[in-house]
């Protein structure tokens, strides 16, 4: 027997939603507990089929963006960061959803190359750890010849300037020898890379041993694509002691300048291998020589809190406000229909949060305000804000002729969060002991509030 008749589907296929007025926060705005992130207004029941499906959008990509915020705080702004998260996601669709929202919460590339053409995200990956152990020797090689970049002329041995350049990289004074026999399937494997993608060329270092083999065999070919015009990107650490490594790598490549290759000590060095928040911080303070990290498992799954609780409420209908109680004040619903206000103070950051009635007047720049804690009766200021800003946005007009919203490119939400991040103080998102960021009431909303509460609540009787 169905669980549901099937004119249920069929009236959910003729749904008709231009009622429907949909009011929003910006995406890539900055948001706190208790401001409405969505305002939605229409036929109950129609509002009541669009919880789901809202909520559902909401929670996870409001999750992930944050959780990309968090590792770009850390990392700080000069770091690149890249999404590396695609075999770990929650299946394909949250993987596609997770290179998005980090790319909007401050990341800069991702290794997912769906993301990448679906949304416009810069990609950027290097080969695997299988690539290199699936070469025995460089007798693999079947073409050895690369143009040079100008195309002005052609190297027939590419392999043969990679092993004159090793050889001088064994003997070099500036190295005090080192170096010495390398692997050489590895050798052939980064070779084969570079013939392949001559002005991408970045090598995973570590399948055999990072200081002894890798970074010889990648200076050897970095140095002979230089020769050809060429110029590495560098290299990628996915194992080991990070700071370390990363630090002796550096040294190598500033001593290979002796070769009259300028730049080549700013090589850029990846760093991968289950990064998250602590263990970058924890590279911070060790001191490392890391431009770029790879994460995933801990970013795409938001393994520090694994789901985000928005929800939806019922706050009027019909012109009547309502109010959902509890034994537990922080899901006490704020009722009626509402409009909510950043305030900014004279420094540039943001204040407090304010939400009034639909038929209070808008808070003005200049004019002093009383903002009241929703639920505490003796946490209240006054304000005096130096800019004001109205949250919520008509982006779903619906019948009515209200002027709507555009939706702007990932471009530039990503460009809105950045900018929101860096309006707040920085007590406000440091890591250890925030400051609770304020969000309060009207003093008629506070009044209204509280006054609706007594009449919903039962009176008990005690005999």
């Amino acid at each position: 027997m169905p669980m549901c008749e099937g004119e249920f589907f069929d009236y959910l296929r003729e749904v008709d939603c231009s009622d429907v007025e949909v009011y929003s926060i910006p995406e890539g705005s900055v948001v706190f507990p208790k401001v409405p992130l969505m305002r939605v207004e229409g036929p109950v029941a129609v509002v009541q089929l669009l919880e789901t499906p809202f909520v559902n959008l909401i929670n996870y990509a409001s999750l992930v963006t944050t959780n990309a915020a968090r590792h770009r705080h850390v990392a700080g702004k000069s770091k690149v960061l890249l999404e590396f998260g695609l075999r770990r996601a929650q299946g394909p669709d949250g993987a596609i959803s997770a290179s998005k929202y980090c790319f909007m919460g401050g990341f800069d590339a991702t290794s997912n190359v769906l993301a990448g053409n679906l949304f416009g995200i810069p990609l950027r990956g290097t080969h695997s750890h299988a690539f290199v152990s699936s070469y025995m020797s460089l007798d693999e090689i079947p073409n050895k010849a690369l143009r040079s970049k100008d195309g002005s002329r052609v190297c027939q041995d590419f392999v043969s300037l990679v092993q004159e350049w090793l050889q001088k990289i064994q003997v070099a004074d500036s190295l005090g020898g080192v170096f010495g026999d390398t692997n050489q399937s590895e050798l052939a494997a980064f070779v084969s890379y570079a013939l392949a993608f001559p002005s991408n060329f970045l090598a995973l270092v570590d399948t055999y041993d990072v200081m002894r083999s890798g970074i010889p065999n990648f200076c050897a070919v970095a140095l002979a694509l230089h020769d050809l015009g060429y110029k590495a990107s560098g290299i990628r650490l996915d194992s080991g002691d990070l700071a370390y490594l990363s630090i002796e790598a550096r040294k190598v490549f500033r001593a290979v300048e002796e070769f009259n290759v300028p730049g080549f000590g700013r090589m850029v060095i990846t760093a991968s291998n289950d990064l998250n928040e602590e263990t970058i911080d924890a590279l911070n303070k060790q001191g490392h020589e890391v431009d770029a990290f790879g994460i995933g498992t801990y970013l795409v799954t938001c393994y520090s809190q694994a789901a985000l609780g928005c929800v939806f409420k019922l706050v009027e209908i019909n012109s009547k406000p309502r109010i959902k109680l509890s034994e537990d004040v922080a899901k006490v619903s704020i009722p009626c229909k509402k409009r909510c206000f950043r305030l900014y103070g004279k420094e540039g950051f943001p204040l407090v949060d304010i939400m009034i009635r639909e038929s209070e007047p808008s808070p003005k720049a200049g004019e002093r305000i009383l903002c009241r804690h929703p639920f505490i009766e003796s946490k209240r200021a006054y304000v005096v804000p130096q800019h004001v800003e109205e949250l919520l946005q008509c982006y779903w007009p619906g019948r009515s002729d209200k002027p709507r919203a555009e939706l702007p490119s990932l471009d530039k939400i990503r460009s809105r969060c950045m900018q929101q991040l860096e309006k707040l103080r920085p007590d406000h998102i440091r890591r250890l002991n925030p400051t609770p960021y304020k969000v309060s009431v009207s003093a008629k909303l506070y009044d209204f509030i509280h006054c609706l509460w007594l009449n919903e609540a039962p009176v008990g009787e005690l005999q």
